[in-house]
């Protein structure tokens, strides 16, 4: 498959930027608009093309392991304080770095998200300074750093006036004067700001990215799609495995129906992404220890539409976009977002719903243990009873689980 790498990290930035809006408090849509202000300078430093491409994905996903660190440091501190537990620890900067040894850069971006947090004068996490720092670095911070100081969705000549003496006044100490330098080069276009609003910035940035397609088979894209099934998992101690466990049984239960090779990559990629938008959902609701409110559950039930809305502009991901969204929608038409009834479920949607709420029973929850096999088989049989879910996908993933040569 030909496909643009960049453009399927901007559409599931959408959902990662709700980690930075919901723990660090930043503003909607700041990694498109750190990469925008990165790609935009690094075209001025001459960077080529392959350099950006890379460029860009590195400013998507500069804090991917916020939500890992969360659950090391900052989940133990309330979340008036948790923005400034995140921003002052160095540890994310590790994580997020680590997580994506395996993502395919076509150039070495060695320490680029590790050192983002670097400061010219020395000042950073890990006392980098001037050429110690990766130019990619010094672009992701000051995109970064002006972002989250100004929030830039909304300027005005008087802001702009301000970020101008704000950007002079470092040069040297903060930033690069060369990244200063570029910065007037552009800053004084009026589209540089225009494009900086929430309106404007994802086409702001697909005109302005470097346009590579890459062939990449479904292999290599359930590997990397892998890559965000680890970032959403770790939004919560209670969903560690989650996504993988259901990843490892459509496997399972794909062989078992003779599935062929392709269909069932895709599937795995479709359990991947089928909790995207659950990054959307605040922390203090998915670790909430009694029952939900109302509210609550009102605010859950939205994860599956923002799962659809980053999957939904993918040339290639329709059937993907289909089996990994519609998890919680129920044959009776009770589910959600859409109440879509059974005519409207293809086999495969149907068997990601049953194999979602199959491991979702098995798995510890911060109201109850994890259930048994004949416990949580209790339980989808009673669904199934109720017209509720896939009667016969029920009764294969019993059987499945007790046939020895293929074990969930």
């Amino acid at each position: 498959m030909e496909i643009n790498l960049n453009k399927l990290l901007l559409s599931l930035s959408y959902t990662l930027d709700f980690i930075e809006m919901d723990v660090l408090g930043v503003t909607s849509n700041h990694s498109k608009r750190v990469a925008y202000i990165a790609n935009i300078l690094a075209k001025q430093l001459n960077m080529n093309d392959e350099e950006r491409f890379d460029l860009v994905a590195c400013c998507i996903l500069h804090d991917n392991g916020v939500t890992e660190y969360m659950l090391k440091e900052a989940i133990k501190t309330n979340s008036s304080k948790r923005k400034l537990v995140l921003e002052n620890f160095k540890e994310h900067c590790i994580i997020s770095e680590e997580n994506l040894k395996e993502y395919p850069f076509l150039t070495d971006v060695t320490n680029v998200i590790k050192y983002h947090h670097e400061t010219y004068n020395g000042k950073g996490f890990f006392k980098k300074q001037k050429n110690e720092i990766p130019l990619m670095s010094s672009l992701i911070f000051f995109g970064d750093h002006l972002d989250n100081v100004f929030n830039l969705k909304d300027t005005n000549y008087n802001k702009i006036e301000n970020i101008d003496k704000y950007v002079r006044g470092h040069s040297g100490k903060l930033f690069s004067p060369e990244i200063v330098d570029s910065y007037f080069n552009v800053s004084s276009k009026p589209c540089f700001w225009l494009d900086l609003k929430d309106e404007f910035i994802s086409d702001a940035i697909r005109r302005n990215i470097p346009n590579i397609k890459m062939k990449k088979s479904w292999k290599q894209i359930e590997k990397i799609t892998k890559i965000f099934s680890l970032i959403i998992d770790k939004k919560s101690t209670f969903t560690l495995r989650h996504s993988q466990g259901l990843a490892d049984k459509i496997e399972t239960m794909g062989k078992y129906y003779d599935k062929d090779e392709i269909e069932i990559l895709k599937l795995k990629i479709a359990a991947n992404l089928h909790d995207l938008g659950k990054l959307a959902v605040s922390n203090d609701i998915i670790d909430k220890q009694s029952k939900l409110n109302e509210k609550e559950v009102y605010l859950v039930k939205q994860h599956t539409y923002y799962s659809r809305i980053s999957l939904s502009n993918l040339v290639g991901f329709e059937d993907i976009t289909e089996w990994a969204c519609n998890h919680h929608e129920k044959l009776d038409g009770s589910g959600y977002p859409f109440g879509l009834k059974a005519e409207d479920l293809d086999f495969n949607s149907r068997l990601m719903t049953c194999l979602d709420i199959y491991q979702a029973l098995m798995e510890e929850r911060p109201y109850r243990k994890g259930l048994s096999h004949g416990q949580s088989m209790e339980i989808l049989k009673d669904m199934a009873n109720q017209g509720l879910i896939d009667n016969k996908i029920v009764e294969d993933i019993d059987i499945v689980h007790c046939n020895d040569s293929l074990t969930l």
